[in-house]
């Protein structure tokens, strides 16, 4: 092999970093200290001390003018301090619930031998027919009662208007069995008011002495309702007689003084029924008017006399209640066979 001569190969960075070749080509070693001589103590640069900004001074008064006086400052308005909460204590408040009316009116006996002869229901007696029968209708009525108690109308749910289409089917007999039934109720008392203004037959049914009634309380706006109400030794049970007959007994009825009488007779009492003993719904127009007063209102139908179409019209005419039922009187048969009171050893 031949001797060849070594040539020189130009310094292009080949064998340097990449960072030495960028450091040579940008000549970034000019930004670099300087070398320090070896030997010399590493001396330790002192800090730079930030240059001190120079505070502003205020500017000079302006002198105030000589002819205005100096005034004084101002005192500073004191800060708004928040207002401290202010707590409320919560109060339940209850409703006081009236008291319940009392009834002013003498107590009178009634004879049970008086009503044993007209065949009605005699308290504290045995158990008849007759009484297990207004014993289904009462539990009817007091149920509906209660009913519409929950629908919240007021007073009138402890209303029944018992009326007939005419005279002489029973309507004042099924309102004094019915005023008899109810009484014998452990949680219920009843009020029985003779509304027959024209032809008052109550007292006389029960044997009780006349007085003052309804109607007095309606026009004479001085006279409290709860007066006239006789008290009987029947427990639970109070009659309210008719009172003086008047020729406008309607247009008293039909009056603003209406409600406010009849209220006041259940006022703090809502375990009172009132029973209105009112005339026949054809021959006489107290009927219609007291029917806007009551919650429910019982049809008495004869079953050997009264005709449809005087039910019809007897019906229509009491339209002003809502509920209306009928009570089918003297039946002298039964299809489903039942014979009340037979199981008491009554009925045969």
């Amino acid at each position: 092999m031949s001797e060849h001569s070594k040539i020189e190969v130009p310094d292009d960075g080949a064998g340097r970093s990449l960072l030495e070749r960028a450091a040579k080509r940008f000549d970034l070693d000019a930004y670099s200290a300087p070398p320090v001589p070896s030997g010399l103590a590493q001396v330790r640069p002192k800090p730079v001390a930030r240059p001190v900004q120079p505070e502003p001074v205020a500017a000079p008064a302006q002198p105030a003018a000589a002819s205005a006086p100096r005034m004084a400052p101002e005192p500073m308005a004191p800060e708004p301090m928040a207002p401290e909460p202010i707590v409320v204590k919560e109060e339940v408040v209850v409703a006081a619930r009236a008291a319940p009316v009392v009834f002013r009116g003498r107590e009178q006996h009634i004879d049970r031998e008086h009503l044993l002869a007209q065949g009605l229901i005699v308290p504290e007696g045995s158990v008849t027919a007759l009484l297990e029968e207004f014993r289904i209708v009462k539990r009817q009525l007091l149920l509906q009662a209660a009913d519409l108690r929950r629908q919240g109308v007021g007073p009138s749910a402890q209303r029944v208007l018992v009326c007939s289409p005419h005279s002489g089917e029973g309507k004042t007999y099924c309102s004094v069995n019915l005023a008899l039934s109810i009484a014998a109720e452990r949680e219920n008392e009843v009020l029985l008011v003779d509304a027959d203004f024209a032809k008052p037959t109550v007292l006389s049914t029960l044997g009780l002495q006349g007085g003052p009634g309804l109607m007095d309380a309606l026009t004479d706006p001085a006279a409290d309702v709860a007066d006239f109400v006789i008290r009987t030794d029947i427990p639970g049970l109070s009659v309210l007689p008719a009172g003086h007959a008047t020729n406008a007994d309607s247009e008293h009825l039909n009056s603003s003084r209406t409600p406010l009488v009849l209220d006041r007779l259940t006022e703090g009492a809502p375990q009172r029924m009132v029973i209105f003993d009112s005339p026949p719904a054809l021959a006489a127009a107290p009927a219609a008017e007291l029917a806007k007063f009551v919650g429910q209102a019982v049809m008495i139908v004869r079953a050997d006399s009264t005709g449809q179409g005087s039910l019809e019209d007897a019906i229509s005419l009491l339209s002003g209640c809502p509920n209306i039922q009928l009570l089918l009187n003297a039946v002298q048969f039964s299809p489903s066979g039942r014979r009340f009171g037979s199981y008491y050893g009554y009925g045969g």
